[in-house]
C-alpha cells in the first residue's frame, strides 16, 4: 500500500494533540514542574505539525514560521523536565540561543527556498541532539532505560531532519514538505514511531519521580524535611551498627525546643511552625555529611553525630547555640532556645533505642534544671 506522506503527518498531529489531552487527565491537576514541562511539550509539537500542515493551503510563512517556533519550544520544554528529573543539563545557553534563532532566521530567509530549508532543519537536528545529550550523566540517580529509549527517539528524530535538511538546502529532490522522497516517508513514520517511544520513557520517567515523592514522603518529616521517627530508627540502627563495626565514636543527642506551647499559644501556630523550620535548618547548616537528624515528634529532635565524641557533641551544641541565637531574632523577632542531652554508646554497643533513652533522660534533667542547656549523661 502506498504510503502518503500528508496521511502520515495528520496522524501524526491527532496522536500528538490526543495525548496532549490525556497527559493531564493520567498524571493529575497536582503534578511537578517535570510533568508540566512535558505536557507543554507535547502540546507545542501538536501545534506545530497542525500548522505545517495548514501552511500548505494559507498563510504559508506565517504559519511554517509558526511550525518551527513551536516545534523548538517544545524541545525547549523537553531539555526543562529533564533538567527536573536529572539536575542542571549541559549546554542550556546554547540551546536556548538555537531555540530562538530557528524561527528567527527561518522567516527572515523565508523567499529563499534552500536557505530556509536548511537553516530550520540544520538547527532543529542541534536542538534534538542537545536535548538527547541531557538525558546522559544524570546529577540525580536515575534509571537507565527511560533514558537510553527517549535519548534513541532523538537522535533518530536529529538523524531525519539533517537529512531533510541536506536534500532541501544541497538537491532540488525536496522542493516541499509533502514530496513523497524515500526519505521524507521514512522521516515521517520514524517520527511517529519516536512519538509513541518517546511518550512511554516520560511516563516511566514521570512514574519514577512519583514513587520517589511517595518514598520521600513516608521517610520525612513533612513540615521540617528531616528523618521522621521511623526512618531516624531504621537509618540509625544501621549507623550504630556501622560506628561499633569499624569501632568509630558516636555521639547521641536529643533536644527539645524550650517553651514551644508557650510560642504557639501567644504567637500562633504559624510562628511555632516557623520556629521548627528555623530550627531544623540550622541542625542541618552545623551538621556534617554522614551525621543522622530527625524530628522525632512535637518539638522534639534527635541527631547522631558520626565521628564525634562527648567533647565534640558539646562543641556542636555551643555552636548551634550560637547561631540559633541569631538566627532567630533576626528571621522570628524572638530569642529560640533548646533544651538537650548527650549520650555516647558503650564500646560495641548497638542498641540505638538504649542509647538514646540515655540521651532522652539527660534531657529531662537539662529541662529540670533550668533549660536552655546541654547536660551528658553519666
Amino acid at each position: 500500500m502506498p504510503l502518503d506522506f500528508l496521511t502520515l503527518m495528520t496522524v501524526m498531529a491527532a496522536n500528538l494533540f490526543m495525548i496532549s489531552a490525556a497527559l493531564p487527565l493520567i498524571m493529575g491537576r497536582d503534578v511537578s514542574r517535570a510533568a508540566r514541562h512535558v505536557q507543554a511539550s507535547m502540546l507545542l509539537q501538536a501545534v506545530a505539525w497542525a500548522a505545517i500542515i495548514a501552511s500548505s493551503t494559507l498563510w504559508d510563512q506565517a504559519l511554517s514560521t509558526l511550525s518551527i517556533a513551536c516545534n523548538a519550544a517544545a524541545q525547549w520544554m523537553l531539555y526543562r523536565a529533564l533538567e527536573e528529573w536529572l539536575g542542571p543539563r549541559p549546554l542550556r545557553r546554547v540551546l536556548l540561543a538555537l531555540v530562538i534563532a530557528a524561527p528567527l532566521g527561518y522567516t527572515l530567509g523565508f523567499g529563499h527556498y534552500a536557505w530556509r530549508v536548511g537553516w530550520a532543519n540544520f538547527l532543529m537536528a542541534a536542538i534534538l541532539c542537545i536535548v538527547a545529550r541531557a538525558t546522559l550523566a544524570p546529577v540525580v540517580a536515575s534509571n537507565l532505560r527511560w533514558r537510553s529509549l527517549l535519548l534513541g527517539c532523538l537522535l533518530t528524530s536529529a538523524a531525519f531532519t539533517l537529512a531533510r535538511g541536506m536534500l532541501g538546502a544541497f538537491t532540488d529532490q525536496y522542493p516541499s514538505f509533502r514530496t513523497p522522497h524515500p526519505v521524507n516517508l521514512a522521516a515521517a513514520m520514524a517520527t511517529n514511531v519516536s512519538l509513541v517511544l518517546g511518550t512511554v520513557a516520560l511516563l516511566v520517567a514521570w512514574r519514577a519521580e512519583a514513587e520517589q515523592k511517595l518514598r520521600t514522603l513516608a521517610m520525612t518529616d513533612g513540615l521540617t524535611g528531616l528523618l521522621n521517627q521511623r526512618s531516624f530508627a531504621q537509618q540509625g540502627a544501621s549507623l550504630l551498627a556501622h560506628a561499633a563495626r569499624h569501632q568509630l565514636p558516636v555521639t547521641a543527642l536529643m533536644l527539645d525546643v524550650d517553651h514551644f506551647k508557650q510560642i504557639n499559644d501567644t504567637r500562633g501556630h504559624e510562628a511555632g511552625d516557623r520556629a521548627l523550620q528555623l530550627f531544623a535548618r540550622l541542625l542541618g547548616d552545623t551538621c556534617r555529611s554522614g551525621d543522622l537528624i530527625g524530628r522525632l515528634g512535637g518539638e522534639e529532635f534527635g541527631l547522631l553525630l558520626l565521628h564525634n565524641s562527648a567533647p565534640a557533641g558539646m562543641a556542636f551544641d555551643r555552636r548551634l547555640r550560637r547561631r540559633l541565637h541569631a538566627a532567630s531574632v533576626a528571621e522570628l523577632g524572638f530569642a529560640l532556645d533548646y533544651s538537650a542531652g548527650l549520650a555516647t554508646p558503650e564500646l560495641g554497643e548497638t542498641d540505638l533505642a538504649a542509647l538514646m533513652a540515655r540521651a532522652d533522660r539527660a534531657l529531662y534533667e537539662a529541662k529540670a534544671a533550668g533549660r536552655g542547656r546541654l547536660v551528658a549523661a553519666s
